[in-house]
């Protein structure tokens, strides 16, 4: 059982993590959603389509202008306590990697902090633990924040994963992050090359031994790019495919931009591995 927030999941109920970018330089969609009103615009779609977990940034991942503490509470603090007013049940997520965010968006409502480089402030393990919230414990290769892999290399990199994330998660349980609350994420283009990133989509199973619930962020990333050698803005079925070779082995939540196209594909999976009924079964009836 998954529990975030007032939500609970099962242990083979697919979860959809609606990315909602308080940026202006967002890597996919440009700051669209910047502003509050785009931003809100986003979570009533997001949820109507089907997400249950919206994840707010207020911080690109990838290098650019310098973001301070004080300005990324600025951009998700106020957001955070308005979607918990207008959303009570929705999930809220909040990615950062600093703990005095942390503290702040926690005090405004969210349940979950998304650390997407993976405990980089141990202290943000402490926050969750405090607010009782949930905990995102990813693999990041060692990177520092908003940093770019350069020619990194493992001798066995799901191997590496493994030990990042459940050491993560464990450390998180020892602070008092209540278990059925956290989730390890491989970190995809974290830290990594694309060969990293497929060989850790194609060994999820492994991740998904240990127990822990395990959260993907594919949404349109540079190794679905590269792998097809398409743009940016062309590689949605590259993440689509990739969301179904997850769900498959098991993945549970998937951060994403798409929310209606993933939903259908993680619907799909979820029926033909016979943990869902189909929406109708007319076929040969009549």
């Amino acid at each position: 059982m998954l529990r975030l927030g007032r939500r609970e999941f099962d242990a083979h109920e697919p979860v959809v993590m609606a990315i909602v970018n308080r940026t202006p330089d967002s890597f996919y969609d440009q700051g669209a959603t910047f502003r509050d009103e785009p931003a809100l615009a986003r979570v009533e779609q997001a949820v109507a389509e089907g997400a249950a977990i919206v994840d707010v940034g207020g911080v690109k991942a990838g290098p650019g202008e310098e973001v301070d503490a004080e300005e990324e509470a600025r951009r998700t603090v106020g957001f955070v306590a308005e979607v918990r007013r207008r959303h009570p049940d929705v999930v809220i997520s909040v990615d950062t990697w600093r703990h005095e965010v942390g503290e702040a968006v926690c005090e405004a409502g969210a349940d979950l902090l998304n650390d997407a480089w993976g405990g980089v402030d141990p202290k943000l393990a402490e926050v969750a633990a405090r607010y009782g919230a949930g905990l995102v414990c990813t693999h990041a290769g060692g990177a520092e924040p908003r940093t770019r892999p350069h020619r990194v290399g493992y001798d066995d990199v799901m191997a590496d994963i493994l030990r990042v994330t459940v050491g993560l998660a464990e450390r998180a349980v020892a602070l008092g992050v209540p278990r059925e609350s956290v989730l390890i994420d491989p970190g995809h283009d974290f830290g990594k090359n694309t060969r990293h990133s497929l060989e850790a989509t194609r060994r999820l199973g492994e991740m998904v031994a240990t127990g822990w619930p395990v959260l993907v962020s594919l949404s349109n990333k540079d190794f679905v790019g590269e792998t097809l050698d398409r743009p940016v803005k062309e590689r949605l079925v590259g993440t689509l495919a990739t969301t179904a070779v997850s769900a498959w082995l098991g993945a549970q939540v998937y951060r994403v931009h798409e929310v209606a196209e993933t939903r259908q594909v993680l619907d799909m999976v979820a029926s033909i591995a016979g943990h869902r009924e189909p929406a109708v079964a007319r076929r040969g009836l009549a």
